[in-house]
């Protein structure tokens, strides 16, 4: 297990009690902050840690994102079973990123010597929680659940296949999204400019990702790829450079495509796909399509014309005004 994992899971634990009691917190979302509050109140009944006492704090995460950068922490009270905190553990994230996350409280009870002790947890699917309601909510605490694997490594046997590194496939881990992207486009049709471009050019702008979640714990070194479709071919493919160590790359990388008329593109879909360079392969994080969603191209079904509302949006204003920067910042989804 990477540190993060072990200070999710374990703690440096050492021992364990029958967990019980309860925690009392509410959730609200602060949208001109854009920021996540959990404000903790207070537990009652904990489990003893050692002949009468524990000294309990609490700690919390944004699921699936186990790295320190998700961690939070309340100070520590000593030698209570009933602790008092009142404090606010902030996140900074989109409201829409909150669909796919999972907050995960945990009690634990600290020792000197750094082998704290799980007293219980409780885990909240925010893509359910009502928003409305703010109030301050009681908790069961729950044994922990032992974490499954997370994602499975390469085969050591796996062929490498020249030129190209093996792909992975798109690890969801039950997420909806990976983070955003942050893009321009401008269709500049044939002649506009006095006279130029000699063809329709399409320039595509991609301007950095944001928030991205890793596959792993840490942080990830990743690139944008592009195609505009129905042409996949090396032709049609463009890339960024990768910026490494980074969860909100700037990749500031210009594409331009040409040779297109507005009914072309109508037709076609520009599909943009977040990776993890890694030494001998590739994982792809998640992608977006930027179409009109019609499902079809030029009259044959295809399964690639699939974009959401939110990024027909964007190819329809592209469409509508030609000569104009079209600003967009979407999610990364992961299907």
């Amino acid at each position: 297990l990477s540190g993060s994992l072990m200070s999710l899971y374990s703690e440096g634990e050492l021992g364990s009690v029958a967990v019980r009691g309860c925690v009392q917190f509410s959730l609200r979302y602060d949208p001109a902050k854009k920021e996540l509050q959990v404000h903790v109140l207070r537990c009652r009944e904990l489990a003893e840690a050692k002949k009468q006492r524990s000294d309990p704090y609490i700690k919390t995460y944004l699921l699936p994102d186990k790295s320190n950068r998700s961690k939070r922490k309340t100070a520590v009270r000593k030698r209570s079973l009933d602790p008092i905190f009142n404090e606010t553990l902030k996140y900074k994230l989109e409201k829409r990123d909150l669909q796919s996350r999972t907050l995960n409280l945990s009690v634990w009870h600290h020792d000197s010597l750094g082998r704290n002790l799980f007293l219980g947890e409780v885990e909240v699917a925010l893509g359910a929680w009502d928003w409305d309601n703010t109030r301050p909510e009681w908790f069961s605490l729950q044994p922990r659940v032992s974490p499954s694997c997370p994602n499975p490594p390469l085969s050591p046997t796996a062929p490498l296949i020249s030129p190209h590194p093996p792909q992975m496939p798109i690890p969801s881990d039950g997420l909806a999204s990976r983070g955003n992207l942050n893009l321009a486009l401008k269709f500049i049709p044939m002649g506009l400019e006095g006279g130029m471009p000699p063809t329709g050019e399409l320039h595509i702008w991609v301007k950095d990702a944001q928030s991205l979640i890793p596959l792993q714990s840490g942080t990830v070194d990743t690139f944008v790829q592009c195609y505009v479709l129905p042409d996949d071919s090396k032709a049609s493919r463009q890339k960024t450079r990768v910026v490494k160590r980074s969860l909100n790359p700037l990749f500031n990388h210009t594409m331009v495509y040409d040779g297109f008329q507005a009914k072309d593109l109508a037709e076609a879909c520009a599909e943009f796909t977040l990776w993890h360079q890694e030494a001998f392969s590739k994982r792809q994080m998640g992608g977006i399509r930027l179409s009109l969603g019609t499902g079809s191209s030029y009259g044959l079904p295809v399964g690639w014309m699939d974009s959401t509302a939110e990024e027909q949006g964007v190819w329809k204003r592209l469409l509508q005004q030609p000569g104009q920067w079209v600003e967009a910042l979407l999610p990364l989804r992961t299907n």
